[in-house]
């Protein structure tokens, strides 16, 4: 079993981003599972247009590698509602393969993660969950929102057992 573990995150500082990579693949890998990491701010993915004279090998790649795993896990702040941008724009990028027997994401199982201030990291799961679905993927009836000032153990950079045990319920459902 190969997971897509796909932060959607721009920055390369030590963020919840990166506690959350740091996580699951452990987890994962603990379970021997073969974690592949996508991190955005590592892979230069253009924007997408529909005007482009060919397609990227950065982008190639990328949609080579999305296709190729059974299982993903894509999680991001909340911007305005939805996932970055720049998540997005990488997503749009699988119509490239949309002239293939089974094109996008087909059949392929996704787990969702939002993080925002306060209460409101639901509605990034929902605009996830709409893209994934767009994309033919299916979506677990399970998400984590994350409330961000509750990942964490007090005064620790340790994640919260309540959010393990969420994260430990999603990797079940992800993996059965």
């Amino acid at each position: 079993m190969r997971v897509l573990v796909f932060n959607g995150t721009n920055s390369t500082k030590s963020n919840a981003a990166n506690h959350i990579v740091d996580y699951f693949k452990a987890t994962l890998q603990g379970m021997g599972v073969e974690v592949v990491v996508f991190n955005l701010a590592e892979n230069s993915i253009p924007f997408f247009s529909e005007d482009s004279e060919g397609v990227p090998p950065s982008v190639l790649k990328m949609v080579e590698l999305f296709r190729s795993c059974e299982r993903h896990i894509w999680f991001s702040p909340l911007y305005h509602g939805g996932m970055t941008g720049a998540m997005k724009n990488c997503l749009d990028w699988l119509i490239v393969s949309a002239r293939e027997k089974e094109p996008y994401l087909s059949h392929i199982k996704v787990a969702l993660i939002c993080w925002a201030y306060g209460g409101n990291a639901s509605t990034g799961v929902d605009n996830m969950r709409v893209v994934a679905n767009t994309l033919r993927a299916w979506t677990l009836p399970y998400s984590v929102p994350i409330v961000i000032q509750d990942l964490y153990a007090k005064d620790t950079k340790t994640l919260a057992v309540e959010y393990q045990d969420k994260f430990e319920r999603m990797m079940t459902l992800l993996m059965s």
